[in-house]
C-alpha cells in the first residue's frame, strides 16, 4: 500500500483474484468502519419499528401518527444525507463518518426520554440525519479504498451489515422490553457512538480524494449535480425512491403485520415468535446482500437490479397470503434476499455515476433524497392498514418494485467496471 501522511490507496495486488487477497492493514479498517457503522445505523434506525406497539399505547397515538413519526425520519436522511455528504466531499470521508454516527447514536438515546408525540418525533429527526450521513460518508470512503474489480463485491458484504443492524434491532428490543421498558431500548442506542472513536483513531482519508486539485463550494457542488451530472442524479433519484417506497413500506409494517390477530388478517404471532422470525428473516436479507454484489460484478448492475426488483414484486403479493407460521417464516426468506438485496447496487453504482470532487454529496443526495422521497411510504401503508388492513397495505408495495424494474430498464446506464475519476 502506498501511504502520504493520512491517507489510504488502492492495492494493485488487490485486483486480482479474491477480492480480500492482497488488501492492505488500512483497507480492512475502513472495510470494519463501514460495517459497524452501517450495522449500528440501521439498528438505531429500525428499534422504533420494533417497539412501536408499545410507544404508541404509551405516549398515545395510532397507526397513522406512527406512519408520520417513520416518514419524518426517512425525511431527515435526506437533509442528513447532503450535509454530511457535503461535509464528507469538503473536510474528508471518516471525519465526516465519525460526525455522522454521533449524531444518530445521540438521537437514538434522546428517543428514550420522550413525552409526546412532537418530542419524539424531533429526536427521530435527529435520528434520519445521521443516519443519513454515515452512509454517505461511508459508501465513499470504501468505494475510492478498493479496487474496481470487486467494487461490487466489496461493497455488499458491507451492505449486508444492513441484515445484522436488522437483526439487532429485534434481539435488543425482545431483551429490554420485558425487563426495562421501551425507554431503555432507545438508551441501548447510544453505544454505537463509541465506534466513532474507533473511526477517528484508525480510519485515514482516501488517496484519491486527498489528490483532489480543488475542494468545491457547496453551491458549485449543487451545480455539477444539476447541471453537468443532471441526468445522473435525476435517473439515481427516480429509481432510488421507487425501491425504497416498496422496501420501507414493506418492512417498516412486517413487524406489526406479524403481531396482527387473525381476526384482523395477520398471522397473530407473540413478540417471541415474531423476533424469531425477523431474526431468521434477515439471514435471507444478508445472502441477498452478498450475493447481489457478485451478480452485479458477473453480469453488470442493470441487469441485476432488474431481476431483484421483478422477483421482489412477485414474492410480495404470496407473502400477504400465507397464514401458516412456519411456511411465513420459510418465505419470508425468500421475500427478505429479493426485497432487500437490491441495496447492495446503490453505492458501488453511484460511485461509478460521479466523479471524486462531488460523489459523497451526490451518493448522499441521491440515496438519502429518493429514501426521504419514500417516506410517502410508511404513512401510506399507514392509511390502508387503518382502513383496509395491514396485509392490504403490503400488497401496494408490490407496484412500488414494479416501477423500480421499469425505470432501471429503460434509463439507468450499465456502469460495471468503471474505474473511479
Amino acid at each position: 500500500m502506498a501511504q502520504r501522511g493520512s491517507t489510504i490507496q488502492e492495492v494493485p495486488a488487490a485486483s486480482s483474484g479474491r477480492w480480500w487477497q492482497g488488501a492492505s492493514k488500512q483497507q480492512w479498517g475502513t472495510f470494519r468502519s463501514a460495517y459497524l457503522g452501517w450495522m449500528l445505523d440501521v439498528m438505531d434506525l429500525m428499534l422504533f419499528a420494533m417497539v412501536l406497539k408499545h410507544v404508541s399505547a404509551d405516549l398515545g397515538f395510532d397507526k397513522s401518527q406512527a406512519g408520520m413519526v417513520m416518514s419524518a425520519t426517512l425525511l431527515a436522511t435526506a437533509f442528513g444525507g447532503l450535509v454530511f455528504g457535503y461535509l464528507a466531499d469538503r473536510m474528508g470521508r471518516a471525519k465526516s463518518m465519525m460526525l455522522s454516527i454521533i449524531c444518530y447514536s445521540i438521537g437514538t438515546a434522546l428517543c428514550g426520554l420522550s413525552d409526546t408525540l412532537g418530542q419524539l418525533m424531533l429526536f427521530r429527526i435527529i435520528v434520519g440525519l445521521g443516519v443519513g450521513g454515515e452512509w454517505s460518508a461511508g459508501s465513499a470512503l470504501v468505494s475510492e479504498s478498493w479496487p474496481a474489480q470487486h467494487r461490487g463485491k466489496i461493497l455488499a458484504w458491507i451492505q449486508s451489515a444492513f441484515a445484522s443492524g436488522y437483526a439487532a434491532a429485534a434481539i435488543v428490543a425482545a431483551l429490554v422490553v420485558p425487563t426495562l421498558g421501551w425507554r431503555w431500548v432507545f438508551v441501548v442506542g447510544l453505544l454505537p457512538a463509541l465506534l466513532a472513536f474507533y473511526v477517528r483513531r484508525h480510519v485515514k482519508e482516501p488517496e484519491i480524494w486527498v489528490n483532489q486539485a480543488q475542494r468545491l463550494s457547496f453551491g458549485q457542488t449543487m451545480g455539477q449535480l444539476f447541471g453537468a451530472h443532471a441526468r445522473s442524479t435525476l435517473v439515481g433519484l427516480a429509481f432510488v425512491t421507487a425501491a425504497m417506497c416498496g422496501y420501507w413500506g414493506l418492512f417498516t409494517w412486517i413487524p406489526t403485520y406479524l403481531a396482527t390477530p387473525v381476526a384482523d388478517g395477520g398471522p397473530g404471532l407473540d413478540m417471541v415468535k415474531s423476533t424469531i422470525w425477523i431474526v431468521i428473516m434477515q439471514v435471507g436479507a444478508a445472502f441477498g446482500f452478498v450475493t447481489f454484489g457478485y451478480i452485479a460484478d458477473a453480469i453488470g448492475r442493470k441487469k441485476a437490479f432488474m431481476l431483484f426488483f421483478v422477483c421482489s414484486a412477485l414474492t410480495v403479493p404470496v407473502f400477504v397470503m400465507i397464514k401458516s407460521p412456519m411456511a411465513l417464516m420459510a418465505f419470508g426468506i425468500v421475500v427478505a434476499y429479493f426485497g432487500t438485496g437490491f441495496y447492495s447496487g446503490f453505492a458501488p453504482t453511484f460511485a461509478e455515476m460521479f466523479p471524486t470532487t462531488v460523489r459523497a454529496t451526490a451518493q448522499g443526495f441521491v440515496y438519502n433524497g429518493g429514501r426521504a422521497i419514500a417516506a410517502i411510504a410508511p404513512a401510506l401503508i399507514g392509511f390502508l392498514a387503518n382502513s383496509y388492513g395491514v396485509a392490504s397495505g403490503l400488497m401496494a408495495t408490490a407496484g412500488f418494485f414494479g416501477l423500480a424494474a421499469l425505470i432501471v430498464l429503460l434509463f439507468l446506464p450499465e456502469t460495471k467496471g468503471a474505474e473511479l475519476t
